[in-house]
């Protein structure tokens, strides 16, 4: 399954809010720090006017072209970090091409800035949600996660307390540790995924999982990324889609369903059982310790070839795709005890569907499987070129001998193939009957 389209899961806890919070937090008091004081920033008259001028615009539509006014007249400034921040924190509210040019620039002044790295972090995840191009979005959303990371791993400033700094970067970090993991899930990395996701549920208030927004949002991508993850974790993947599934509003509730019952499904082998794990994810962010011990997992493939070679008399009589299962699935000895009932005879299957065509063999789908998939399964090696190739996708009559095969994936391969032509009927010649005599 794809990444579900949860983006704007009735946004109730608006990322950009909290991304600005984080940053009005701990905004320095600029005002005290441009007056000529003991220890603060000493400006000239002029440039102290413009800049109280500037910081004083009562909306961040005018306070923008205000800094930038600023910026322009006094380029080495001695605020110009602060002037930046205030800039970038305005174009928050409005323009977000511009908030991250404000904090590119403010980046070069201060590179350790946490507040600037909040907004690189939050609006490259953002608009990286509307690109289309497979490769343009993944490259959108690793620069996004580079800088998640390094905001991760920010230090604090000297001139920041304690407090100011706490209060930022615990803001920011549910931005960051979502962006390295939307970053990861686009590259399948399940682990890294999972590892910032499970950081913002376990910082989340206990309401805040139970209602539509960015963490109901999380608590399903933590879900996703267990079924992404190598080999796929398919409980841990029931369980927090099917909790997700449970307080999400549609059409978000019937897509987090979907996957919960397939990793259920997957992994159990049916979907008895799948109700009480959806009504024990009500009532818990995280599964139990013993969880895996009460969900019975599906026979694996092996365990089922030999309980079907244990009860069928005859293994010549099993049908094309439980032969095929078993060439598979089974151990050397039972995929033997089928091929010897097939192997060096001579068959023909009609309705085989062309999957390619060759001047020396023709590829076919030939079980149900194979035909559901456009996958051949047979390769048949022709005794003679065809006289009139048949095209892809046609359904012909083959006719071979049992050769060889390779189990994964699965491709019987026939000596002496033929297609064969159907049977030209000829119609008799219509009765002649003389003409009626007359009287």
């Amino acid at each position: 399954m794809k990444k579900a389209v949860v983006a704007s899961l009735l946004a109730v806890a608006s990322v950009a809010s909290g991304a600005r919070v984080a940053v009005a937090q701990t905004q320095v008091n600029l005002g005290s720090n441009a007056q000529q004081t003991g220890g603060g920033v000493t400006l000239p008259p002029a440039e102290y006017n413009a800049y109280t001028a500037a910081i004083g615009q009562s909306t961040p539509q005018a306070q923008a072209p205000a800094l930038e006014s600023f910026l322009t007249t006094y380029p080495q400034s001695q605020v110009k970090g602060d002037v930046l921040q205030r800039l970038m924190l305005a174009y928050s509210s409005f323009d977000p091409a511009k908030t991250l040019d404000a904090a590119d620039r403010l980046l070069q002044v201060d590179p350790n800035n946490l507040r600037a790295l909040t907004f690189e972090a939050y609006f490259r995840l953002q608009g990286a949600d509307q690109i289309t191009d497979p490769a343009a979005k993944q490259a959108a959303l690793d620069k996004a996660a580079d800088y998640a990371q390094k905001g991760l791993s920010a230090t604090k400033p000297a001139d920041m307390s304690d407090a100011d700094f706490n209060s930022v970067k615990t803001a920011a970090a549910p931005v960051f540790h979502r962006a390295i993991a939307t970053a990861a899930l686009g590259k399948k990395d399940g682990a890294t995924a999972v590892s910032n996701l499970k950081a913002n549920l376990a910082a989340a208030k206990p309401e805040e999982t139970k209602t539509p927004g960015l963490i109901l949002q999380d608590t399903y991508y933590l879900g996703y990324a267990y079924y992404t993850s190598t080999p796929p974790d398919l409980l841990n993947c029931t369980w927090y889609t099917a909790r997700a599934a449970s307080f999400a509003p549609e059409p978000y509730k019937t897509n987090f369903m979907n996957l919960a019952k397939y990793c259920y499904k997957k992994y159990h082998g049916a979907d008895d059982g799948f109700d009480a794990v959806m009504t024990a994810s009500q009532a818990s962010l995280d599964p139990p310790a013993n969880f895996s011990d009460t969900i019975k997992p599906a026979p694996k493939p092996a365990d089922i070839v030999k309980q079907v070679i244990a009860t069928t008399p005859d293994l010549a009589t099993l049908a094309i795709s439980d032969k095929e299962f078993i060439l598979q699935n089974g151990s050397p000895e039972d995929a033997a005890k089928v091929w010897d009932t097939i192997k060096g005879k001579s068959v023909q299957f009609p309705d085989a569907t062309v999957v390619a065509v060759a001047d020396t063999a023709l590829q076919v789908a030939v079980s149900d499987d194979a035909v559901a998939s456009k996958t051949a399964d047979f390769t048949f090696n022709l005794a003679a070129p065809l006289k009139t190739p048949p095209a892809v996708a046609a359904k012909v009559t083959v006719s071979g001998t049992y050769a060889s095969y390779t189990p994964n994936p699965i491709m019987i391969t026939m000596s002496d193939g033929a297609v064969v032509e159907p049977k030209k009927t000829t119609k008799p010649s219509p009765a002649h009957r003389p003409p009626p005599r007359k009287h």
